[in-house]
């Protein structure tokens, strides 16, 4: 970074100091940084990035010249001051994603956003081989977001050791994976100086982040998991590690627009914390990120309190499509439904969907007002499963995905809400599978496998609206007319099916 460079609008900038300190530059160097435009002022903590370098970043959300200044208790970092201009983004840059009304997400900039989800826990921590293969993967696929962990991963299917640590240490000793119980009493085989971060372990998880910016992918960063069966002991490492930990991350990270904030993977599992402590850690990245980026929390068994203030949206582990409308009436936010099981193989029941119901479980958690997320687990001779290494999509559910991606990309509405029982609606009493609606403009009604209608009773009132089949699984759309009244829908008795009702403009 030069002073008086331009930077786009929600891009990075970048101070980068190089000084020398005594002592543990991690914890006895405070670094922090006042961004001030006209009479707004911002400040960002800054942070070591090890090799005698200090950095400071920063998102700026408006255009014009911002001026800058640091404060520090090292004298060469303190009172340095610059300026820099922000200009219009560029293209394929909408700003950090944010929550738009009640249960609906859009970039900052005003565009739509449907979250298009996969879970890919520990691809970053493969090797720069098998990690461009899943980005080559991701080009091709149609998902706009990415559930990805912070930590190493120890489970099935996940044995390895990654390339690098987050913390200064070493490894003491290797123990078989043993089944998987977070609650035994276990010894890490691990020493760790969780004073010291490891810079390049950060520097790596940074750059793939940055990749996946640039194919339009949020980056949904899991903080905290409890798979790690005494592998490191990062899941189980004291508060004020934590916190320390929190801070740091969000001072490295919180400047890149695609990031979130998922604060654990089955957080119920993660006995060493406790719910006092999550509100906490919660409180704590809310308070350290001045731009705001999502929060959640994803459950196993018992759900995470999401009506707390520090949430800003439900991510959910569950199968039960039908319960996403009383979720979203529950909540009042948006609901992802993060985790539905995987499409695959594997020998464990949340890993061995067929195609057919994931594509059926896509439809109807959308068509209830909610977002719902992939995974994949077919066994392979490489065994490298895209749920935890990524490398190659194997499975039939992403194309299917992708055609539901495009009807609600080109619907040119800002989100659907779910249709509740006895409300006005075209669609009102029905016996459906899911319902969703933006206004009376329009709607996706999903009929799933389970039924097999010959024919449905729209009551679309004197408005005009077009009426449309969709072959959910074939990927095609029949358009069935334009009509108003009350209207009998004759149905081709085979399922899964979807209506689409539009609503036509006016002349």
């Amino acid at each position: 970074m030069k002073y008086g460079d331009k930077i786009a609008k929600w891009g990075l900038f970048e101070l980068r100091i190089n000084a020398r300190a005594k002592g543990n530059p991690f914890i006895d160097v405070s670094l922090e940084c006042s961004f001030t435009k006209f009479l707004s002022s911002t400040t960002v903590r800054g942070f070591y990035d090890g090799d005698d370098t200090f950095v400071v970043r920063f998102m700026p959300e408006e255009l014009g010249n911002y001026q800058f200044t640091t404060s520090s208790n090292l004298r060469d970092l303190d009172g340095l001051s610059g300026t820099f201009e922000c200009v219009a983004p560029e293209p394929g840059n909408h700003g950090p994603v944010r929550v738009s009304g009640m249960s609906n997400f859009a970039y900052a900039d005003g565009s739509a956003y449907f979250p298009f989800g996969t879970t890919c826990y520990v691809w970053n921590l493969q090797g720069d081989e098998l990690e461009e293969r899943t980005l080559a993967s991701l080009r091709g696929a149609p998902f706009n977001k990415m559930r990805m962990c912070v930590f190493p991963k120890r489970y099935s299917y996940n044995e390895n050791e990654p390339p690098s640590y987050p913390f200064e240490g070493r490894i003491t000793g290797k123990r078989a994976l043993e089944p998987y119980d977070p609650f035994a009493p276990v010894k890490v085989m691990a020493e760790w100086d969780f004073d010291r971060f490891n810079p390049k372990y950060f520097e790596h998880l940074e750059r793939r982040i940055l990749d996946l910016q640039a194919m339009g992918i949020e980056a949904d960063l899991i903080l905290f998991h409890p798979y790690d069966s005494g592998a490191w002991g990062f899941d189980r490492m004291p508060r004020g590690v934590n916190e320390r930990y929190l801070t740091y991350i969000v001072a490295r990270l919180a400047a890149i627009r695609n990031v979130w904030w998922s604060f654990a993977n089955e957080y119920d599992l993660m006995p060493a914390i406790s719910l006092a402590d999550w509100d906490d850690y919660f409180k704590l990245v809310r308070a350290e990120d001045p731009y705001g980026h999502l929060r959640s929390i994803h459950n196993c068994r018992a759900f995470y309190d999401h009506s707390q203030s520090w949430v800003t949206h439900c991510s959910i582990q569950s199968s039960e499509m039908g319960k996403i409308g009383e979720w979203v009436s529950r909540y009042a936010k948006p609901v992802v439904v993060d985790e539905c099981c995987y499409e695959g193989d594997i020998e464990m029941a949340w890993g061995d969907l067929t195609a057919e119901a994931m594509v059926e479980r896509f439809w109807s958690g959308f068509c209830r007002g909610g977002y719902v997320g992939h995974g994949e687990t077919y066994v392979n001779d490489e065994q490298v499963l895209w749920w935890s290494k990524g490398g190659e999509l194997r499975g039939k559910s992403p194309e299917r995905i992708a055609f539901l991606r495009k009807i609600l990309d080109e619907s040119g509405v800002p989100g659907l809400a779910p249709v509740r029982m006895g409300e006005p609606s075209v669609v009102d009493g029905w016996n459906h599978s899911g319902a969703a609606h933006y206004r009376d403009e329009y709607y996706l009604v999903y009929i799933d496998g389970s039924r097999q209608p010959s024919k449905k009773v729209l009551n679309l009132g004197p408005a005009k609206y077009r009426v449309d089949l969709i072959h959910t699984w074939d990927m095609r759309i029949e358009t069935l007319g334009t009509f108003s009244g009350k209207q009998e829908i004759a149905l081709p008795r085979r399922s899964p099916i979807a209506l689409r009702i539009v609503k036509e403009k006016e002349a």
